[in-house]
């Protein structure tokens, strides 16, 4: 499913936007605060977000809110991999969202039940949105 997200940011007609795929474990803040806008994938675990996306938030939470410049309204998408039904996922990460100041621009991508072809054309579809929208000065 990410690699669906990655493909369709590089969709081949969209031109001028460079999209990088990374583990939460290879991000970094300077990364993100580079970043003209981030795409969050998490699976659901235990009715919360994963502990690499968690991790992640750990690590950038601060070095971002001293950054106001490239940090806030960073446009965002969330897509959720939900063995549940995604709600406290969802509140937890718009928590720490909200906290960052960050500005949703896609709804939340909810994959939920059994694995479908389906999930990975919605990421391919959403990925793709972003960097149109980012190619058009939308977001």
């Amino acid at each position: 499913m990410a690699n669906a997200l990655l493909a369709g940011a590089e969709d081949p007609e969209i031109r001028g936007v460079d999209a990088t795929l990374l583990s939460p474990f290879d991000c970094d803040h300077r990364r993100v605060l580079n970043a003209d806008a981030v795409i969050l994938f998490t699976t659901e675990n235990f009715g919360y977000m994963s502990g690499a996306l968690k991790y992640l938030f750990e690590r950038i939470y601060y070095p971002c809110l001293d950054h106001p410049v490239r940090n806030e309204a960073k446009p965002f998408a969330l897509v959720i991999r939900a063995g549940l039904d995604g709600t406290r996922t969802e509140i937890a990460v718009h928590k720490i969202t909200k906290g960052l100041k960050w500005r949703e621009v896609q709804n939340v991508l909810l994959c939920h039940g059994d694995y479908s072809q389906q999930f990975e054309t919605k990421c391919r579809d959403l990925g793709m949105t972003m960097a149109a929208s980012l190619e058009n000065n939308l977001i």
